[in-house]
């Protein structure tokens, strides 16, 4: 397992862990599934209802270009339960799956898990865009000073980055807010 977060270029680490899908389905996806449908942005979070990852599920659900789906899929990973991953996603009306890791072993597997005050394990919020072939394209990683699940992702930069793996979009999209 890395003691830092996974560097552009490296391969993904492959998973399967309980996905919960915005219809409410609950079901033992592998990472790979996922990849041979299209490009994934994995965002690791802390967990369902802290007002930091509130905030940041609101950001990506509000942010069209992210929302629309068409180009990336965007995949929540916390050690939330999946009941409580149901309810966040009602409750935010996400339109986004999102992994339970309960032990955390995908998040040490992408090198960000972290411990608050030396106690609570946590993911640090962080989010890698990983190409169909599983190659890390892009990341993020927060680094606020004195928690770094406080930070939140920088949208512009993370689309900004994806275009530049897969090119500008073929039609003009909506960006920003409606």
């Amino acid at each position: 397992m890395p003691d830092s977060p996974l560097e552009v270029g490296a391969d993904a680490p492959m998973f399967s862990a309980p996905l919960v899908t915005p219809d409410g389905d609950v079901e033992e996806t592998p990472l790979s599934d996922l990849l041979a449908e299209k490009p994934v942005l994995l965002a690791f979070y802390t967990n369902d209802f802290s007002p930091d990852c509130v905030n940041e599920w609101c950001s990506f659900r509000d942010y069209d270009w992210f929302a629309t789906g068409g180009r990336v899929q965007v995949v929540g990973v916390s050690r939330s339960r999946t009941y409580t991953h149901k309810k966040f996603i009602d409750y935010l009306n996400l339109g986004f799956p999102l992994y339970s890791d309960r032990d955390l072993s995908i998040t040490e597997s992408y090198g960000v898990k972290y411990r608050a005050l030396r106690v609570a394990a946590r993911s640090k919020r962080s989010v890698f865009f990983i190409d169909q072939d599983g190659v890390i394209r892009y990341r993020w990683v927060g680094e606020h000073p004195l928690d770094p699940t406080r930070d939140s992702p920088p949208l512009e930069e993370i689309r900004a980055a994806v275009e530049d793996v897969l090119g500008p979009p073929a039609e003009e999209e909506s960006f920003g807010f409606s």
